[in-house]
């Protein structure tokens, strides 16, 4: 488990990876079934820890039950009872944890998934701050520890577990219930939840320091967690574009590094690399919710990121359509970053001159100023359009600007190729850097 690890002592002749798999498919469960009794999500997990720490000890003499994930809500929620009683807390808290139904270790499928729902809308409220929101989500979802989730972020473990603290006094001190929205706010609210998951998903595809270019763990729990919420919610268009967004990028993964960890820009790429289940799963869930007409921003990407998955070669890319999805996204979101991104397409379709006053007209914002990637796509069309002395200044700016060690090894290798004159694009180096 996450929160802890099966790898410890009491295990014997278990097998931990069978162990650890449960504890990392029951935690989510776990923490919602309690968390919806005792409305405190942090006794819910201390309790689901305590619960896995006697399965480990039970477990290896008694063998992994037939229904673990039951055996771990009846502990977990007993082992919360305990601890209402034995710390004297508020009697009504007492009275709500020792209901009849919370004495009950199993519970219908709507039941569990209505916890679920409700343990991922609390976490995600919109009242919390979206880096708490994203902490929460992985500590209390997800069941990663307070120090791999500092380590995701770069921060000190002791840093992370306040931010955790808060976060949780917060949704106790607020009144947040533990429960799935009206349907009159729900989509509001869901909004935030996919926010919260898609920015889990960035901050592993392009990690955003370090040394990776990609940490693995973030991408596979935003995955786990698109699906989940998919399965929870089959009928909710958006939540099918998310998932699709998200199978559809994360298949190039095999082919974003090469042998010696050096980045690997989209069109580069070996496309024999890329995950051909993940593609033919992400188009099937985008044409989904493109049948549903409720279109979205979330589909709108699958979309774009389609275009470039179903192209055979880079020069087969419809940079025509692609454009004209960015349009369309502009009406969701207005933003500068969907802005930059569609200035690199418009680049690609129209000449390396008009993507780059488009470019040039987002520097006013203190924001993109400080993104190393529109500095890296503005000096890759500099250069194209023979300002290789500026495209050299773009690139030593970037550099000076927070990234992983793989993005900073690649803008030097980029910065150390500019020649005077040079306007060819080269196979090491396509403008599509921000589809890496």
């Amino acid at each position: 488990m996450r929160g802890g690890s099966a790898s410890g002592a009491g295990v014997g002749a278990l097998d931990e990876r069978s162990v650890d798999s449960v504890f990392r498919d029951s935690w989510w469960p776990a923490v919602a079934a309690v968390a919806a009794n005792v409305h405190d999500l942090e006794l819910a997990e201390d309790a689901v820890q305590d619960a896995c720490l006697a399965a480990l000890n039970q477990w290896v003499e008694d063998g992994i039950p037939a229904n673990p994930k039951a055996w771990l809500v009846g502990v977990a929620r007993n082992k919360a009872i305990d601890r209402i009683r034995r710390e004297a807390l508020r009697p009504a808290k007492e009275a709500a944890a020792i209901e009849p139904s919370a004495a009950q270790p199993t519970q219908d499928a709507l039941a569990m998934i209505d916890e679920q729902l409700a343990l991922i809308f609390t976490c995600c409220h919109p009242s919390l701050e979206l880096p708490t929101r994203v902490a929460l989500t992985l500590r209390s979802v997800c069941g990663l520890s307070t120090a791999e989730i500092a380590a995701a972020f770069l921060v000190p473990e002791a840093t992370m577990a306040k931010r955790l603290v808060r976060g949780k006094h917060k949704i106790r001190d607020a009144g947040i219930s533990f429960r799935v929205p009206d349907p009159g706010v729900l989509q509001s609210r869901l909004n935030a939840v996919l926010k919260t998951i898609y920015l889990i998903f960035t901050a592993g595809h392009l990690a955003p320091s370090g040394q990776r270019l990609v940490r693995d763990d973030l991408c596979d729990s935003a995955i786990r967690l698109a699906r989940e919420m998919y399965h929870m919610l089959p009928d909710e268009a958006e939540v099918e574009g998310l998932l699709a967004l998200l199978l559809l990028t994360d298949a190039r993964r095999p082919a974003r590094t090469a042998v010696d960890e050096q980045m690997v820009l989209l069109e580069d790429q070996d496309r024999q690399l890329w995950d051909a289940s993940k593609i033919t799963d992400g188009l099937s869930l985008l044409n989904e919710a493109l049948l549903r007409r409720r279109p979205g921003p979330y589909q709108l990407w699958a979309a774009i990121t389609a275009c470039h998955m179903e192209a055979r070669t880079p020069a087969e890319t419809d940079w025509r359509e692609i454009v004209g999805l960015y349009d369309a996204l502009l009406t969701y979101e207005g933003t500068d970053m969907v802005r930059a991104n569609r200035a690199v397409a418009v680049a690609m379709l129209d000449g390396p001159a008009v993507g780059l006053s488009i470019l040039d007209s987002l520097r006013t914002n203190p924001q993109m100023e400080n993104w190393p990637q529109l500095h890296i796509a503005r000096a890759e069309l500099l250069r194209r359009v023979g300002r290789t002395s500026d495209a050299a200044h773009a690139y030593r700016h970037a550099l000076t600007l927070e990234s992983s060690l793989a993005v900073k090894s690649h803008i030097k290798r980029r910065l150390a190729g500019v020649q005077p004159g040079d306007t060819s694009s080269g196979r090491d180096g396509g403008v599509a850097q921000l589809w890496s």
